[in-house]
């Protein structure tokens, strides 16, 4: 790789580590709100809106997964409206369906089936009258228990992925496994927000532990970065494999475009969760919810399957 490209890898990557505001959430009383986490999209494998809600906990609230379920937020009436067509979203919860049903939803949510042991609820437009597309705007109305929640996001245009390299790492104890390197050129001129997810055989479609990178370094340059294999936050974390991939796994990555305001929810949130322990800094996550908390995002996509090499 010649050094001008090094140069842009690195910049990239420090984009995701950006600086946040600290924020001591100590002596502030705690305020239930409403959580919203909802999306539409718009690409290869466009979807209708959709939405889950649930309730927030207090910082130092002691929580076990017995309640998980009771945060859902049941009963709410929620609209889209994208200025032509307006969706009303119906709930659904897993328990309401049979097994192929489930599995179809939890494929739709990331899911894995047969690990979720919850019954998760969500609200669609089972009618799929409204799928996204790309340069829209796109209006969210939540009435529920006497709370108005509102929220708006844009599906911009899409960056595709130039390709992808997987590479050996240089370690003998672990020939089997190898690095992947995305090739992009941004285009000049046009702020971009990326976000990406991969997935590795039948397993969920997870985001990278830094998901989200923006173009304000880089702006119109063509350049590589990493993308590691994703893995959930409750995952143990091992550095010797953590982010390759084993020869002859099939993997699948999601390669998204967000507006700004989405960019700016992951990004705080993600910098605040690499950032935990007891010597660590709060962070205020950005949110584009009025009236609660959370995200309503669009994204334009594109997915891009290859099959790792044996070296």
């Amino acid at each position: 790789m010649k050094i001008r490209q090094v140069i842009i890898a690195i910049i990239f990557s420090i984009a995701f580590f950006s600086c946040e505001t600290e924020f001591i959430p100590e002596g502030i009383p705690f305020e239930e709100q409403i959580v919203v986490e909802g999306y539409i999209e718009a690409g290869e494998q466009a979807t209708p809106p959709y939405v889950i809600l649930t309730r927030n906990q207090a910082f130092f609230s002691e929580f076990n997964s017995n309640d998980f379920e009771n945060l859902f937020v049941h009963d709410a009436e929620i609209t889209v409206t994208d200025g032509e067509q307006t969706v009303d979203l119906t709930e659904i919860c897993l328990s309401e369906l049979d097994p192929s049903q489930q599995a179809l939803l939890s494929e739709f949510l990331g899911l894995e089936p047969d690990s979720v042991g919850i019954d998760i609820c969500v609200y669609t437009d089972l009618s799929f009258s409204m799928q996204g597309q790309i340069g829209k705007r796109y209006d969210l109305f939540v009435d529920v228990e006497e709370t108005t929640i509102t929220a708006s996001t844009t599906i911009p245009s899409h960056v595709p992925l130039d390709s992808l390299v997987f590479s050996p790492i240089p370690d003998p104890d672990n020939d089997t496994l190898q690095t992947l390197s995305a090739f992009l050129s941004d285009p000049p001129g046009i702020p971009n927000f990326y976000r990406y997810f991969s997935k590795v055989n039948n397993e969920a479609m997870l985001p990278g532990l830094q998901s989200v990178g923006d173009d304000a370094l880089i702006d119109g340059e063509a350049f590589e970065f990493p993308l590691p294999r994703a893995q959930s936050r409750t995952e143990e974390f091992d550095p010797d494999t953590y982010g390759f991939f084993t020869e002859g796994d099939t993997v699948t990555i999601k390669w998204c475009n967000i507006d700004e305001e989405h960019f700016n929810f992951w990004n705080t949130l993600e910098f605040n969760a690499a950032n935990q322990g007891p010597f660590s800094s709060y962070t205020v996550i950005d949110s584009n919810i009025e009236g609660g908390l959370g995200i309503w995002g669009g994204y334009s996509h594109s997915f891009y399957t290859i099959i790792v090499p044996e070296d």
